[in-house]
């Protein structure tokens, strides 16, 4: 009971931390970003809402100016589902990525933002 409630106040404070300092975002001419959003649109991030590895990397979006959709896979049993079947396990974060047909999930906040980096600044 007491390390549940540590783990909720720990993880708020760390979800309002990131909201106070989060960063600014990328300025890009409208055509660029009509193309961001395109390529983002085929993205989605498997995350934990207070799981500091997934704070990074929403930061690292955020920053970007990357408007990627986010899915709950703690909260959301058929995100979790998803996550597990998709990518072979529950670890997150985790990026999916579909590109030519093809399906890739990415884990590891590192590798993620080093693949953010590559396609979007």
């Amino acid at each position: 009971m007491l390390i549940k409630a540590l783990r909720l106040v720990l993880g708020n404070t760390i979800v309002a931390v990131d909201y106070l300092t989060r960063p600014r975002k990328m300025r890009r001419d409208a055509v660029s970003q009509q193309r961001v959003d395109a390529a983002a649109a085929k993205l989605a991030l498997y995350q934990f809402r207070a799981c500091p590895f997934c704070v990074k990397t929403r930061r690292t979006l955020h920053r970007l100016n990357v408007p990627v959709v986010l899915r709950d896979a703690k909260n959301n049993a058929s995100h979790r589902d998803a996550l597990l079947q998709g990518g072979g396990k529950i670890q997150v974060p985790c990026l999916r990525i579909e590109q030519d047909g093809q399906v890739q999930w990415l884990y590891e906040s590192k590798a993620i933002a080093a693949y953010l980096e590559k396609q979007f600044a």
